[in-house]
């Protein structure tokens, strides 16, 4: 069954980026001049992902905002002529057929997924994280899309990541399948390096057949209260056979202020506008440090 629908997570509080995300919401952070939740949303449109929901929170009106008609703008930049500017303010309320529902508590990623239910309506669906940028040069959502239509079973990518850091993650048990795609033995929501049976973590982008939501409703909360994916996963992968997708590069986690700013700088060396002179001065920043 062909995937259409795409759920975008966006509620959390984006503690990692305070005193910046006190009043702006974290996905609104902008990569050099784009909302990190627009290039989100740009890559489930060109994977072909055009209806999508977006689960918010209190705070999270800006979100709305953006993805919205504004008028007044407009009139005023078709006034002064800047067409160009113009163009890409209506691309936003055109992209894709964007809708909302808020989270009215901050309850888990498991409980934001559940209450995509009702729009998914029986669908297969896609859910994307804000916190985790993909490159454009990586087709890891087409991959996966292709994955689950052949397959009709759940995918979730994977990414290896260093030992230490497994605990940060959902630790997936995987059976090779191929080069790229494993079985899902068990996962295991962020647990001690020590314990770690892989150090495949899970990453920011699933595929899952509706049968999720039936396995949302059998886990139980954990710690502080949060129903965890991660453990909704696990049960439905004692039942039927999820796959892990795994990729090896082009994912920022811009939750992570060392990610966020490769991310920015990755992204701006790629700019024909401002690429070839941010690269110039990237050089003159390096060589003045080799000669302190």
């Amino acid at each position: 069954m062909k995937v259409r629908k795409a759920v975008i997570p966006a509620a959390g509080l984006g503690t990692r980026f305070l005193p910046a995300t006190k009043a702006t919401p974290k996905e609104m952070l902008p990569v050099i001049d784009t909302p990190a939740i627009q290039l989100v949303v740009e890559e489930a449109v060109s994977a072909g992902l055009t209806d999508i929901l977006i689960i918010t929170g209190r705070n999270k009106r800006s979100i709305e905002d953006h993805f919205d008609r504004a008028v007044e703008l407009e009139v005023f930049l078709e006034d002064k002529g800047k067409f160009d500017e113009l163009k890409q303010v209506r691309a936003l309320s055109e992209m894709a057929d964007i809708h909302y529902i808020r989270q009215g508590e901050a309850l888990g990623l498991g409980h934001a997924v559940s209450m995509a239910e009702m729009h998914v309506g029986g669908e297969p669906f896609a859910v994307l994280l804000g916190d985790d940028l993909i490159h454009h040069s990586m087709p890891l959502l087409p991959e996966m899309l292709r994955t689950y239509e052949a397959h009709e079973r759940s995918v979730i990518a994977g990414m290896e990541v260093a030992h230490e850091d497994i605990g940060f993650y959902g630790c997936i048990t995987p059976e090779p399948v191929d080069e790229h795609l494993a079985k899902v033995l068990s996962i295991v929501e962020k647990p001690d390096p020590a314990d770690a049976s892989s150090d495949l973590a899970a990453i920011g982008r699933y595929v899952f057949g509706p049968e999720i939501f039936d396995a949302l409703r059998q886990i139980k909360p954990g710690k502080g209260g949060e129903l965890q994916l991660t453990d909704a996963i696990n049960l439905l992968a004692q039942e039927q056979t999820v796959y892990a997708y795994r990729f090896d590069h082009g994912r920022f986690d811009v939750g992570n202020k060392l990610d966020y700013l490769k991310a920015t700088v990755e992204m701006a060396i790629e700019r024909e506008d401002v690429g070839p002179d941010f690269r110039r001065y990237l050089a003159e920043v390096v060589a003045r440090d080799d000669r302190s």
